[in-house]
């Protein structure tokens, strides 16, 4: 981490411009899941004991492709934002433009103002120079805490850094230290645990990976491109065929490095009320079934692979957790994990979700909040957000 953060400037009197990752889930005006805002309260309560002379934060949410699209306001962040900052949180309908302006100047002394979706506007993914200087106009300092979009080179992620002086918060050097280290430097053995549903998103990952963990564990759909790779019948399985040749190579330049699910469940429908089997992968799965998760077999064969590991990385289910029929693999990897002394990294995304899910987030060394991000980071990826703050 050799980047500045927070305790390198003085923020005392300046107006401090903050990017946070408030991309957060909202079901009838309501936020679901607060992690991503708890995730900020650190950074912004010490720069609000700085005595700023104002903080003003700005954010995206979902997708809304350039547009204003009501769904997609940030508006019901404010209140679940005061509750945990324990301030009043005040908010403008624009990220730039008269109404950002209008609402961060009438900000009392200390105050926090949080802007609109910076994607209402399709110069924020285009890293637009004018839009980026627009919001860099807001503030005297940027502080960059928003990890889980770090790896795209946004006006309000990479582009804001060009006018000010830039600066990382805590949580994005939390997930720096962890994850670099864990590319950088690893404690041996090293394991790492993959899964989710594809193989081609996670090429550079497993490559990156093999040469520098002990044993590669895979799970989770993307298992099963491997398992056709070997010449498996994979029935209604999920598999990349267009991956399959790369599986195969994947395989060959691994050797033992990297272990398979033995043991499998399969069922005859997409449905947690499907009929199941467990089976061994190499049997073959039939006709109009498919595999939905990793069996007990596998779960003991993982536990056996996992027994002594300094450090753990894990990114992807083993199964379709959000079934809770096929769940079971995911949990019982997290409670192995649980119960490891090894130093525990969750990848962001669907691993960080199963963990809060399984309810054993508090017994992990570090769940990133940044799915794609810490992939990335994983691979050896320079994240253009990161790139952009200041060197110490």
């Amino acid at each position: 981490m050799n980047k500045k953060t927070v305790r390198d400037v003085d923020l005392s009197g300046k107006r401090v411009l903050v990017r946070v990752d408030f991309n957060v889930p909202i079901k009838d005006g309501q936020v679901t899941d607060a992690t991503r805002i708890r995730a900020a309260i650190p950074t912004l309560k010490y720069i609000l004991e700085q005595k700023p002379r104002r903080v003003v934060l700005i954010s995206h949410l979902g997708r809304p492709k350039g547009e204003r699209k009501p769904e997609f306001s940030l508006r019901p962040v404010v209140s679940v934002l005061a509750e945990l900052l324990g301030v009043e949180v005040a908010f403008a309908d624009d990220c730039v433009g008269e109404a950002a302006q209008k609402a961060a100047d009438a900000l009392p002394q200390g105050g926090v103002l949080l802007l609109e979706n910076t994607r209402f506007h399709p110069e924020e993914k285009k890293n637009d120079p004018e839009f980026a200087k627009q919001l860099a106009a807001l503030g005297d300092i940027f502080v960059n805490d928003a990890f889980g979009s770090a790896h795209r080179a946004h006006a309000s992620t990479e582009g804001v850094a060009h006018y000010l002086p830039a600066v990382a918060g805590f949580l994005m050097e939390k997930e720096l230290n962890y994850l670099a280290n864990a590319v950088a430097n690893p404690e041996h053995p090293f394991i790492a645990i993959l899964g989710g549903a594809k193989v081609s998103d996670k090429i550079g990952v497993i490559e990156a990976l093999l040469g520098k963990c002990d044993r590669l564990l895979i799970g989770g759909g993307m298992a099963n491109t491997f398992f056709a790779a070997q010449g498996y019948a994979m029935g209604d399985s999920l598999v990349e065929e267009d991956a399959i040749q790369t599986a195969r190579e994947l395989l060959e330049k691994a050797g033992d490095k990297l272990l398979l699910p033995d043991e499998v469940v399969i069922a005859d429908a997409f449905a947690n009320d499907a009929n199941t089997r467990i089976i061994h992968a190499a049997e073959g799965v039939p006709a109009g079934w498919r595999i939905l998760d990793i069996g007990p077999g596998t779960v003991e064969a993982f536990r056996q692979a996992l027994d002594g590991a300094k450090m753990v990385v894990w990114n992807g289910p083993m199964g379709v957790f959000e079934l809770d029929n096929f769940a079971k693999g995911t949990y019982a990897i997290a409670q192995i994990l649980a119960d490891s002394e090894a130093t525990t990294i969750i990848g962001g995304g669907d691993s960080a979700a199963a963990i809060h899910k399984a309810g054993l987030a508090d017994r992990m060394s570090h769940i990133s909040t940044g799915g794609g991000a810490s992939l990335e980071l994983l691979e050896g990826k320079t994240l253009p957000g990161v790139a952009a703050l200041d060197d110490r």
